[in-house]
């Protein structure tokens, strides 16, 4: 019974040695002194292991793991010593892991914003904060960030390309016209942006094309297609910015580019040739009116001009008439201070008056009338033959 107490497995009655021949299975540091749970003198085939070593080595190998020494220092549990081949995990490497996770944990939570962009930080998926262009710091997993680009200017084109007869508005005055426009847009409220429009393309689209045909229905054809396109734009802007500031819906609207207004295609060259008759008449009517007031003012203008010299001769003929009424009284005062002298003066006016309107030839009849040759007037005849 003695002389089996050293087989293959070690004997159970020497616990505290080195083992026979299992106190040298492996390497691995979990078979080292492995006789201690051996079978008892007289007992015969292989050694079957405790539940609670099998344990004891698991917790061991797990202390290695984690840079520990495994069991109570000795050889009986098992895991002692350091495994020969070095295939644990020590604290360096520990340490390094850990600093590569603070990393990219702080490569996660740290991002940049460019000048033209601003971000949303969202704490659990809730609203946070506004990040501004820059480095920002969001700590991750719990603060997340959304980038949306700010001042990039988006348009909007209605009716889109491809999908005809979007364009078509009626007028006030019951006319159907073809509308082309575009929609200038950016961001002003980054929050407000993400978090109340579900789809703002599509709601810019929409509340455009409301706002132009509320528009439209208040105005004329003439009008739209002339001479209205700044005011219509103007006034389309103001429409569309109030309605998406009471959707809080972070939008700005920069400008309305009034592309065209035109009839319907069927009717384009029809509605042409009524707009060209149109223009024909009015340039006629412009015509007219201004003969006529050429004509009317010319009128005027005689009329006023025979009404002066009417005016003029009035005068004219009064004041002779009071002159001359003026001279008789005067000379008649005269002529009663002295009859002769004034009746002679007034002879003697009268002649030189009568007398200096005509042709004359005096003859002293006292010479009887020699000396004097008659001549033949050449002069006097030759003006009036040319007469």
């Amino acid at each position: 019974m003695a002389g089996n107490s050293g087989g293959p497995w070690g004997g159970g009655g020497n616990q505290g040695g080195s083992g026979g021949g299992g106190g040298n299975r492996g390497n691995n540091g979990g078979n080292n002194g492995g006789g201690g749970g051996g079978r008892g003198p007289g007992d015969e085939g292989p050694q079957i292991p405790d539940i609670d070593e099998l344990m004891k080595k698991g917790q061991d190998q797990l202390r290695v793991l984690m840079g520990g020494r495994g069991g109570n220092g000795t050889g009986q549990g098992g895991g002692g010593q350091r495994p020969a081949g070095g295939g644990g995990i020590n604290k360096g490497m520990v340490g390094l892991g850990a600093l590569a996770a603070v990393v990219a944990w702080g490569m996660a939570s740290f991002y940049s914003v460019k000048p033209e962009e601003k971000s949303v930080e969202l704490f659990l998926g809730k609203y946070y904060a506004t990040g501004e262009p820059g480095l920002n710091f969001a700590p991750w997993p719990f603060v997340t960030a959304e980038i949306l680009p700010v001042t990039r200017e988006q348009t909007e084109e209605i009716p889109s390309s491809g999908r005809s007869g979007d364009g078509l508005m009626l007028t006030g005055d019951e006319n159907i016209v073809d509308i082309d426009f575009q929609v200038v847009w950016n961001i002003g409220d980054p929050a407000q942006y993400l978090f109340n429009l579900r789809d703002p393309r599509n709601t810019i689209r929409a509340v455009s094309e409301s706002a132009m045909r509320e528009i439209i229905a208040q105005s004329e054809l003439a009008p739209v297609l002339n001479r209205d396109r700044g005011v219509i734009a103007d006034r389309l802007q103001e429409l569309i910015q109030s309605t998406l500031d009471s959707y809080d819906s972070g939008v700005n609207v920069v400008r309305v580019n009034f592309d065209g207004a035109d009839p319907p295609e069927p009717v384009k060259d029809s509605f042409r040739e009524v707009q060209s008759a149109s223009q024909e008449r009015d340039r006629l009517e412009k015509q007219a009116d201004a003969y006529a007031n050429r004509v009317l003012a010319g009128a005027r203008g005689e009329a006023a001009q025979v009404l002066e010299e009417s005016e003029a001769y009035r005068a004219q003929v009064v004041n002779e008439a009071e002159g001359e009424a003026s001279r008789f009284s005067a000379v008649l005062e005269e002529y009663q201070k002295a009859p002769e002298v004034t009746r002679k003066r007034l002879y003697l006016e009268t002649m030189e008056e009568v007398l200096g309107r005509v042709d004359k030839v005096i003859i002293d009849e006292q010479s009887g009338g020699q000396g004097v040759v008659p001549y033949l007037p050449l002069n006097e005849l030759n003006k009036g033959a040319k007469q």
